[in-house]
């Protein structure tokens, strides 16, 4: 499919709901949300603690079902698909990357980052070189054997990053990916974002701090479960940050 003005969005959400019961009480973590994503968006959706971003993180990462309203992930309807679908859905075409990194600890980087692979059946070849082409996008190609323990906090999320990216799925999902770095760990991993997000990858980044959210082109912030964009007249007026270069859809 062409990359154009007319083309889908990657993720269409329209008037979702999501409640939850909690000690006889019904909380309204999501009420009536729309949102539009499209191929090569960087987003950002900020809030604070209870504000609802976790719930629309883990509907938008299939982890989650909404009690209400339809979602589209690439073009297909989600929100009422059997787990064991979501479960092939998040693995091909989510790219989750999370705030304490979650790699194992006994297994290199380039185990680590083949593991989603593994789980998808892709041959020992062609997983080890999409491995490898996926560290060497994260600037890790010289530490393929280190270990978690080996490696820096900002080396370690490199990698959770390129496990992300090893199986070029069409959106990469980012959990708070600075809040266990130090300053200038963050700004380096926000550097890479941009970078990989410049190369046409879709970027959803989910954080409480606005000085990341600033950084992408896109800022939608949730308050008790509801949405609203930041700065729409000023982003419709100033070109987003991958503005001129060629989108790609990875699947």
């Amino acid at each position: 499919m062409e990359a154009g003005s007319k083309r889908e969005p990657l993720i269409h959400i329209e008037t979702l709901s999501k409640q939850y019961k909690m000690g006889g009480e019904t909380v309204h973590a999501l009420n009536d949300i729309s949102l539009r994503i499209d191929y090569g968006d960087f987003l950002a959706i900020i809030g604070p603690s209870g504000s609802g971003k976790s719930t629309l993180m883990n509907v938008i990462g299939c982890l989650d079902g909404p009690t209400s309203g339809k979602y589209w992930l690439d073009g297909e309807e989600v929100s009422r698909l059997r787990e064991g679908r979501l479960a092939e859905i998040r693995n091909r075409k989510i790219g989750f990357i999370f705030q304490g990194f979650n790699l194992l600890s006994k297994l290199s980087a380039l185990e680590n980052v083949e593991l989603p692979l593994v789980y998808r059946g892709v041959p020992s070849k062609q997983r080890r070189e999409l491995a490898i082409e996926a560290l060497r996008k994260v600037g890790l190609e010289e530490r393929l054997r280190h270990k978690p323990s080996e490696l820096s906090g900002g080396q370690q999320q490199r990698v959770a990053i390129a496990r992300a990216l090893a199986g070029n799925p069409p959106i990469l999902l980012a959990d708070e990916p600075t809040g266990a770095l130090d300053t200038r760990t963050g700004v380096e991993v926000m550097e890479l974002m941009k970078q990989l997000n410049g190369q046409g990858h879709t970027i959803v980044l989910i954080t409480h701090d606005p000085k990341i959210s600033a950084q992408a082109s896109r800022v939608i912030r949730i308050q008790d479960g509801e949405i609203s964009e930041e700065g729409g007249e000023k982003d419709e007026r100033q070109p987003s940050l991958q503005n001129g270069l060629q989108k790609y859809i990875s699947q």
